[in-house]
């Protein structure tokens, strides 16, 4: 039974999908027979209207109305939501760039001097725990409650992993300078190149960089993932789990918990703001500080001028779906491609996963988290938005080919995105596995390098940390670096709302492109007909929720006009201040110019996300296998000219 369980929750997706096109088919059919053959013969021998039985077929009439309805809810629902979240960011945004004292907190460390060294790793400057009665409830926004004057801003370690695979130096290069010119870099930033050893020359690139940058960061290394390691599927999950199970062995136990690893995509620009609000939080809330996932929103601001206005919109609608859940007092938060969390809490849930289910590394690392602490994970929401490119065939300016091949281009992205419905899968099993163990209240875990050659999971049985197997005792010194874990309670009020989410994420696009044409069918086919089932006002509420979606993302692009201008000036800022501005690409948006964004978002929702997750679930029914391919980035033109000379 529990491998049938786990077959099906693989493609939970695809058999959803499959029920509600069997419902719709059911309900269509039998009320075109019912017209065809539910007339009856009076007594007088007259031929009859035609006259319905109320009773034939009923059940799956409102069954289908009502799911119909329920999905039309959540369509409406969510955008408001997302229109919420983007204003509450950018009214943030504005207060965060105001804000003196964080200022002077990312400068603070010049000011005190620092006893670490630029390339050690395994000494962290020390300073007094800082004693806080600030609110711990996830989502809380103010960056000036989180600031103190006293904290020495060395106590917190970042620990950056930059996983890439056959991506362009210069891309890498602009990554690492914008790091690089961060004030706190060269006493907090562990960097960590995470490369692959199924790309060429792979060491000579990672030393190239690991020289020209050793300097400015407290320290830089590089990894090599193994192409050839059992039950690994090549992706961002697996490069990322390799490198954490190497800088790993770097810190120890108790550095640990002050060291928060960030993982970033090749291509993210991260401001200084980012690393400082982070450590703030941190430091500001100990209680949960080793319980903890960062989460910040994306804009994709660099190259958006430069790609079709499909392209365009499909990327902005993404952030927004990213956006939804970063609102102040959420507490379902799923990150998008950039996060961070506290080497604890990798150690507690045995790192990154590396199999197929893995490939939304991001969401499948929140959600490993997530069920780990029972659903007390807490999260916090960085207001410092993350720069990204949008994905690009390398179509400008070639015409008609250039667009379809950048509409390509976005298309395979969909699509990897989509593939993450077996994160679905992954969230059934761990609920199930959840409420099985819902009366354990400690479990205990090593660091994450002692683990690495055990499986997935890397708890220590509670029996042998007691001392009740003869063979393992805690004296004998084999758990001498053993953390016991103090389990709360299940919250299942949070398991709802994730569920809600991951439904949201990876069902409602087909079902939502299912009903709307089998509702429509629906009426066409019961047209003139009495309402029997006495279900038409649903369709008429349908068609004002579907109306009002419509006009919901009409308001959530007018409001992100603001978010991106703020974003957009703010970089502009940081980079002119850091010396990196020439060469470096923004993207402008200005509402007259950017009419066409609002015509392209029926165009957008089934080529980007429908059709997309049709075909991840489709054929998630023979394979869980999916070619993991590196899309084009923009670098800054004065890249380009500077590369050459630091090959030489």
């Amino acid at each position: 039974m529990s491998s049938l369980f786990a077959w099906c929750s693989r493609r939970a997706g695809g058999l959803a999908m499959l029920a509600t096109i069997a419902l719709s088919y059911w309900v269509i059919s039998n009320e075109l027979d019912a017209q065809r053959h539910g007339y009856k013969y009076m007594t007088t021998d007259s031929l009859s209207a035609p006259n319905y039985d109320p009773q034939a077929g009923g059940i799956w009439v409102n069954l289908f109305s009502y799911y119909c309805l329920f999905i039309h809810v959540l369509v409406f629902v969510f955008p408001i939501r997302s229109c919420w979240a983007v204003f509450s960011i950018t009214r943030s945004l504005r207060k965060t760039a105001r804000n003196k004292s964080l200022k002077d907190f990312k400068f603070g460390h010049r000011r005190r001097g620092s006893s670490t060294s630029l390339s050690s790793s395994e000494t962290l400057t020390s300073s007094r725990e800082l004693s806080s009665t600030s609110s711990s409830e996830a989502g809380d926004l103010d960056s000036e409650l989180y600031v103190d004057g006293d904290i020495a801003p060395d106590r917190v370690i970042h620990a950056i992993i930059v996983p890439n695979y056959k991506e362009e130096n210069d891309t890498l290069r602009e990554t690492l300078e914008v790091l690089a010119s961060h004030p706190q870099a060269r006493n907090t930033y562990d960097v960590y190149l995470a490369m692959e050893q199924r790309e060429h020359n792979v060491e000579m690139k990672a030393m190239r960089f690991v020289n020209e940058f050793s300097k400015k960061f407290r320290s830089i290394d590089f990894t090599i993932h193994p192409s050839d390691i059992p039950g690994e599927v090549a992706g961002k999950g697996s490069n990322c789990a390799w490198a954490a199970r190497k800088l790993s062995e770097k810190y120890s136990i108790g550095q640990r918990k002050d060291v928060i690893v960030t993982g970033i995509d090749a291509d993210s620009h991260l401001s200084s703001n980012y690393f400082a609000l982070v450590t703030t939080m941190h430091i500001a809330h100990p209680e949960t500080a080793t319980t903890t996932l960062y989460s910040a929103p994306i804009i994709f601001d660099r190259n958006a001028h430069n790609v079709p206005a499909i392209v365009r919109v499909a990327d902005v609608l993404w952030s927004a779906a990213g956006m939804s859940g970063l609102y102040k007092g959420s507490t379902i938060a799923p990150p998008t491609s950039v996060y961070s969390l506290p080497l604890e809490l990798v150690d507690r849930v045995g790192g990154w996963d590396c199999d197929q289910e893995a490939i939304g590394e991001d969401l499948h690392m929140y959600l490993k988290c997530f069920f780990a602490l029972n659903g007390n994970l807490t999260v916090r929401t960085v207001m410092s938005p993350v720069s990204q490119t949008n994905v690009t065939g390398g179509g400008h300016g070639k015409g008609y080919p250039g667009l379809v091949a950048d509409i390509r281009a976005r298309y395979k992205q969909a699509l990897r995105h989509m593939w993450g419905a077996l994160d679905t899968g992954y969230a059934l099993r761990k609920g199930v596995e959840l409420w099985q163990e819902r009366k354990h209240t400690s479990r205990a875990f090593r660091p994450l390098h002692t683990s690495m050659n055990d499986d997935s999971d890397a708890y220590v049985p509670e029996s042998q940390i007691d001392g009740s197997d003869s063979e393992v005792t805690p004296e004998s010194g084999i758990f001498s670096d053993v953390v016991t874990d103090t389990l709360n309670a299940p919250n299942y009020e949070r398991i709802l709302y994730l569920f809600h989410r991951l439904f949201e994420a990876h069902f409602l696009p087909v079902q939502m492109t299912i009903l709307v044409v089998a509702s429509t069918l629906y009426i066409w086919v019961t047209e003139g007909t009495p309402d029997v089932h006495g279900v038409a006002w649903i369709y008429t509420v349908c068609n004002v929720l579907r109306t009002g979606g419509f006009m919901e993302v009409a308001l959530y692009l007018f409001l992100y006009e603001n978010f991106h201008k703020i974003c957009v000036e703010t970089r502009e800022k940081e980079m002119s201040d850091a010396g990196l501005l020439k060469g470096m690409h923004f993207s402008r948006r200005e509402f007259k110019t950017n009419l066409i964004d609002y015509v392209m978002v029926p165009l957008v929702a089934p080529i980007f996300g429908s059709i997309p997750c049709a075909q991840a679930q489709i054929f998630h029914f023979w394979t869980l296998d999916l070619v993991y391919t590196v899309s084009k980035k923009v670098t800054r033109r004065r890249g380009k000219s500077l590369s050459a000379e630091a090959m030489v």
